[in-house]
């Protein structure tokens, strides 16, 4: 085994390292769905990322580094949106950060679109859609990442597919 340095393996942190590099994007869109602000999205990876850095050395089982850390990122995410309920409540309003040029190149208007919708959504069916759809998890990975039942998850599921549908002009 490598020598431990400050708690933290050589092994572990080659791990860590490696998972940053395959999933750091992915990552980083699943905040950006959740918080609809690029910046803040890569905080939110960094800031779970390095709280995993620092407990590296009490991970003992690598393969759940990263559901770990898609937890910490909705979580971290949640923080950011009550945090930003509380600012709409004390200030009158909140002007939402304006894509940047590169963003709307890459964005095509349907994809703006489903965007919009999707982040008018209630949070907890917005994170529903993006963990299933987005990050492909299944029903029990889902229910794991939000903390509730997976019987939660198909409700909220579906009334937020039915929602995002009728923000979109679909029929129902």
């Amino acid at each position: 085994m490598a020598d431990a340095v400050d708690g933290r393996t050589a092994e572990g942190a080659a791990a860590l390292a490696e998972l940053f590099r395959r999933h750091h994007v992915a990552l980083v869109h699943l905040a950006v769905l959740m918080v609809n602000d690029q910046a803040t999205a890569e905080d939110v990876v960094q800031d779970a990322f390095a709280d995993v850095y620092r407990k590296a050395g009490t991970i003992t089982d690598h393969d759940r580094a990263l559901p770990y850390i898609r937890t910490a990122v909705v979580n971290r995410c949640r923080t950011v949106l009550r945090r930003r309920r509380l600012t709409w409540r004390v200030a009158a309003t909140y002007d939402p950060p304006a894509s940047s040029a590169e963003s709307a190149v890459l964005l095509a208007e349907e994809h703006r679109a489903v965007l919009s919708a999707l982040d008018r959504l209630p949070p907890r069916q917005r994170e529903a859609l993006v963990l299933r759809y987005y990050l492909g998890l299944d029903e029990a990975g889902t229910a794991e990442v939000m903390g509730v039942g997976r019987g939660t998850v198909k409700s909220t599921t579906s009334r937020a597919l039915a929602a995002l549908g009728g923000a979109l002009g679909e029929p129902s």
